[in-house]
């Protein structure tokens, strides 16, 4: 984790408007981390234990919360209508910095921190992408830039962004929409994962939907003519979704997951719903994808006799890289150096 913590801090650092403290700068924000490294830690594991999916993390958001304001920051809480979303904010005037923080998990992993499957008793969410070093780190960054400042005398605005549920949910969407972001001058985020690099590549850009189905219950073996089963409906869609594959441009992702089936096999179900997400990384190709993807359920439910309708769950662009901005993280990552792994570490990779 300290090697994303500098990397963040760095470009953070250089980015101010007096470059002549920048080299300084750099020095003292690595020290800062090593010297509360340990603390930082506690927490990234805290929020990995407590595992809370997106717009649910409660306590995750707390605890950057309290680590922000026990470092002066100006706590916004529930911005943009989100409970567990927040700015946290130091200083005046420009540039206005934002580093994103991120905190939710996924629904439906449960591993513990061990190199075997091994599940956690009670768990039904988990980690999967490393958002619990990915806040704490974000909030890191921004304590030891911000510590930085005050010791140079520097102006400037530096902002955590807590942007909640990150894993589908598009939790900064809704903060986009509000006008959270229009006064900055950067934006800096990053995420965990199995190299260090600053690659300006972009993401894809996804829509996602869930399509609810209405039939006509009755019993599957005295009255099966009497029913319309709203299974079918999600079942014909997910065909025609699985044909549609072959004739949608490169690099498109259609991934579907059926949250509502029925309760028993002898029994018609008159509701079944299916989640959708589409992804590629043109959002132009993502919204045509889309439209058929209507037309499918549509089809679907013409056939089997069904209803359907759908409710938008999320959607956003694709992220637009700043090349200028990933030459710079990538001067100060050189700089910050490579991985040193620890024993510990070692023998954990090996055990996988």
């Amino acid at each position: 984790m300290q090697r994303s913590l500098c990397l963040l801090i760095a470009v953070a650092a250089i980015s101010m408007p007096d470059r002549g403290h920048a080299q300084d700068g750099k020095q003292f924000v690595s020290d800062f981390i090593d010297s509360n490294q340990v603390s930082y830690a506690e927490t990234a594991l805290e929020i990995w234990n407590l595992a809370e999916v997106g717009y649910q993390e409660f306590v995750s958001t707390g605890l950057l919360q309290d680590h922000l304001q026990e470092a002066g920051f100006k706590i916004e809480t529930g911005v943009a209508g989100i409970p567990t979303a927040f700015i946290a904010s130091y200083g005046s005037g420009r540039p206005v910095i934002g580093i994103l923080a991120e905190f939710d998990a996924l629904p439906g992993i449960n591993q513990a921190a061990a190199p075997d499957r091994e599940q956690i008793e009670g768990k039904q969410a988990g980690h999967a992408c490393g958002h619990h070093l990915f806040g704490m780190g974000s909030a890191a960054a921004a304590i030891a830039v911000k510590t930085w400042m005050g010791e140079a005398g520097l102006r400037g605005t530096i902002r955590v962004y807590g942007t909640p549920a990150e894993e589908g949910g598009s939790g900064k969407v809704y903060m986009v929409r509000e006008g959270l972001f229009d006064d900055t001058d950067v934006v800096i985020t990053w995420h965990a994962g199995d190299r260090n690099d600053a690659s300006p590549d972009t993401n894809l850009a996804i829509k996602s939907a869930k399509f609810r189905f209405q039939g006509v219950s009755a019993h599957a073996a005295a009255a099966p003519d009497k029913a319309r089963s709203a299974l079918d409906g999600v079942e014909a869609m997910n065909m025609m979704a699985n044909m549609l594959r072959e004739h949608v441009p490169q690099e498109t992702r259609i991934h579907y997951v059926i949250t509502s089936g029925g309760s028993a096999p002898n029994v018609v179900p008159d509701f079944a719903e299916v989640y959708y997400y589409v992804r590629h990384p043109s959002p132009e190709v993502v919204a045509n994808v889309f439209d058929r993807m209507i037309a499918a359920a549509t089809g679907a439910a013409l056939g089997t006799g069904t209803t359907v309708q759908h409710e938008i769950v999320g959607g956003s662009f694709n992220r637009l890289p700043n090349i200028a901005l990933s030459k710079v993280m990538d001067a100060n990552l050189r700089n910050v150096g490579g991985i040193h792994y620890t024993p510990f570490e070692q023998a954990f990779a090996t055990g996988i």
